[in-house]
């Protein structure tokens, strides 16, 4: 009776660990190790538990294939955990499956080679869920926190042109400019912070705080984003001499990502400017590229990169009109915003490091400043609605601007002082590390 005996499955993994070999602790709905990199967590079923799910869906006459109905749990969104050192790829080690593969040929000047897709299994299932017919109720629907970024409801309110000629601040002046003196503390209290952004990733410890989690945990994650994030920890410890060789093979990425740029769609054109300005504070500060003019370049195309950013949106139609918008398309909106000032605040330290001037950004005048960690650390979509009604109460006047960050202006009465310091008192209430960092920034310099 040996073949009755394996006519049940007797794996104990889910497919996910299956696949990659690793140990699976089979937790309720999602393993540890799915949920660590928000996979979907599908467990293969017995014969017996697939013709009991036939029934349930199709009657007994019907008898679908095995991995035809995938089953998806979704995994908490919240802060994400950081991946495990050992299973990141890097050029030496060895491959996860859930990992970028990358291919390095430093004997040509053509593009690198990544692979970033996912698993063939998460793919296949994944595309036999988004083919069912939604019109049938017996049918399985998509994960309900699925997210849509095709046609989000994004304006830009400010002149994004402005954005992309920053960098000639400091040689033409222009009428109106007001130069920040950042003090001596300041400047290293941003030096340090976005040193450790830039570590977090090459230290494989998740991503920074401009990077939005929905960006990296769908079954699709951005290949831009998922290739920055494994190539990027080659800077880890690079030996000693090797730092040039290391710089140039971001440097090769990154111009990839320059040439491209005027084909990407709204997703994939935020993906790369965040990802541009992970490897250009990479070459900055974990591979002293400070004096190489291929970083002022690349300051140059990063900048341009944002107006391109900026031109398709910096914030939702309905957060100016005071409704709430699509999770989509705030979400775009935020970790663009959010992107948008880290540039700024590395663009000063540079600028320091040369001995130039820093301006204040005036261009950015009346964007959102940085929205409150319950709706970016949103798990779900009814979470995050939920949050978005509560965030529509409390800011019927509308949602605290940058500029209100910065000093104030005069001729305000006491009254309207007053007023303008309660908002910021109310916006610092439910701030994440980002938002809090910005202040910090922003009051130590500004005194307002």
């Amino acid at each position: 009776m040996k073949t009755s005996r394996y006519a049940i499955s007797r794996q104990k993994a889910c497919q996910q660990c299956s696949i990659a070999k690793a140990r699976c602790d089979r937790k309720e709905r999602c393993c540890s190790r799915c949920a660590l990199r928000h996979l979907p967590c599908l467990y293969p079923h017995s014969h017996s538990s697939t013709a009991a799910a036939s029934k349930h869906l199709f009657g007994d006459s019907s008898d679908p294939s095995p991995g035809s109905l995938p089953s998806f749990s979704r995994a908490s969104a919240g802060t994400l955990p950081s991946p495990e050192r050992d299973e990141i790829s890097t050029p030496q080690g060895t491959q996860d499956p859930e990992s970028p593969s990358i291919h390095l040929n430093l004997d040509d000047h053509s593009p690198l080679s990544f692979s970033t897709a996912p698993p063939t299994t998460t793919r296949t299932q994944w595309s036999a869920a988004q083919s069912l017919d939604h019109s049938s109720a017996s049918l399985p629907a998509l994960p309900p926190d699925f997210l849509d970024f095709s046609s989000p409801d994004l304006i830009c309110p400010i002149n994004a042109e402005e954005i992309s000629n920053r960098w000639l601040n400091a040689y033409i002046p222009v009428p109106g400019q007001s130069v920040k003196n950042y003090p001596a503390a300041v400047s290293a209290f941003i030096y340090r912070l976005l040193k450790s952004y830039a570590g977090m990733a090459v230290h494989g410890r998740g991503f920074p705080p401009f990077v939005h989690a929905s960006q990296l945990m769908s079954p699709h994650p951005s290949p831009l984003l998922s290739t920055c994030l494994s190539i990027i920890r080659i800077c880890d410890k690079p030996l000693p001499g090797s730092e040039n060789v290391t710089a140039e093979i971001l440097q090769r990425e990154m111009s990839n990502i320059y040439e491209r740029r005027d084909s990407y769609d709204h997703l994939s054109m935020l993906s790369a400017f965040q990802a541009f300005l992970m490897y250009t504070m990479a070459l900055f500060f974990r591979l002293s590229q400070g004096n190489n003019p291929f970083l002022r370049q690349a300051m140059m195309n990063l900048q341009e990169l944002a107006c391109l950013a900026a031109r398709q949106g910096l914030m939702c139609l309905s957060e100016q009109q005071r409704t709430r918008p699509r999770w989509e398309s705030w979400i775009l909106a935020e970790a663009k915003r959010r992107t948008l000032y880290t540039m700024y605040l590395f663009d000063s330290v540079l600028s320091s490091e040369d001995g130039l001037p820093t301006f204040l950004g005036t261009e950015l005048t009346g964007l959102p400043a940085v929205s409150s960690k319950t709706l970016w650390f949103a798990q779900t979509r009814r979470d995050w609605e939920v949050a978005y009604n509560v965030h529509l109460a409390a800011w019927g006047e509308g949602n605290l601007r940058i500029n209100e960050l910065w000093p104030i202006p005069e001729g305000l009465d006491d009254s309207q002082v007053a007023k303008r310091r309660h908002r910021v008192d109310s916006w610092l209430e439910d701030l994440d590390e980002f938002g809090t960092m910005l202040y910090a920034v922003t009051s130590c310099t500004h005194g307002g």
